[in-house]
């Protein structure tokens, strides 16, 4: 039992990385105005691979690196939200004045 216990830890130690996610800014064409706008998008990227661990070690790892994607997603997500809604409300003002 120790031993599957080991190498499943490892298995899972060699398959997560630890991602972050990280909000950037794209041009959308919107229809409506008949104008670029500014968009924000979630990227993802990977930091670090997580190899050659043991026992806790990979569990220490694993947990890390999920707590980093989760901060990463909630953060990043949060800036996401807020910004496109700025984007959207600067971009509904000047369709309107420009009607």
């Amino acid at each position: 039992m120790q031993i599957k216990g080991g190498c499943l830890a490892s298995a899972a130690a060699i398959l997560v990385s630890a991602c972050v996610y990280v909000p950037r800014s794209t041009l959308v064409y919107d229809h409506e105005c008949k104008v670029m706008a500014k968009q924000l998008v979630l990227e993802g990227g990977q930091v670090a691979a997580v190899q050659h661990c043991e026992n806790q070690g990979c569990i220490a790892l694993i947990v890390g690196a999920s707590v980093v994607t989760a901060a990463t997603i909630v953060v990043s997500g949060s800036i996401v939200v807020v910004g496109n809604i700025a984007y959207w409300l600067e971009r509904k003002a000047t369709c309107q004045r420009g009607s």
